[in-house]
């Protein structure tokens, strides 16, 4: 069981704050729920979860050493690259989904190295890949730089470091 005040990871809003545990009733029952905000909460958003939900990924933030072996996971080849973009979508969204900060790392790895093959080539990435990209790259990144102590900015830059001296 979470704290108030706790890190999470929620879903696509990434790291989100634990403002409160509270007794809800809805629908005639009468849970306990976490009450969370995401930390690039822009638009106020307030998420409340059943305590006791198991349907429901809360994740705790990566320790520095897992945080570490991501980024350097980075000199590596990501996932199989798929030629054909609507399995791609498919199979790259199921790993996603897992919330496996490693396997999602892949994916964002492979989808960096062909967006940075892209550019060379002088090109955009397609816009499904694009935004396949965009979100899971944006929740991995700000978790490393908060469990390594650092920045997005910075982590985003060593990782595109690390892509163009091992490709």
């Amino acid at each position: 069981m979470y704290n108030i005040g706790d890190l999470v990871i929620y879903s696509a809003h990434g790291i989100c704050e634990i403002d409160d545990i509270c007794d809800k009733t809805v629908s005639g029952i009468t849970r306990s729920y976490y009450v969370l905000h995401p930390m690039d909460n822009k638009h106020h958003l307030t998420i409340s979860i059943p305590v006791d939900n198991e349907l429901v990924a809360i994740l705790d933030l990566i320790q520095k050493e897992e945080a570490q072996e991501i980024l350097e996971s980075f000199k590596y080849p990501g996932v199989e690259w798929n030629e054909k973009p609507n399995l791609r979508l498919h199979l790259y969204s199921d790993l996603l989904n897992t919330g496996e900060r490693k396997e999602i790392a892949k994916v964002i790895n492979t989808l960096m190295r062909k967006k940075i093959e892209a550019e060379l080539r002088g090109k955009k990435q397609n816009e499904q890949d694009r935004k396949l990209l965009t979100n899971p790259q944006n929740i991995l990144f700000k978790e490393l730089a908060l469990s390594l102590n650092t920045t997005y900015e910075v982590i985003n830059e060593m990782v595109i470091k690390l892509i163009k001296e091992n490709s």
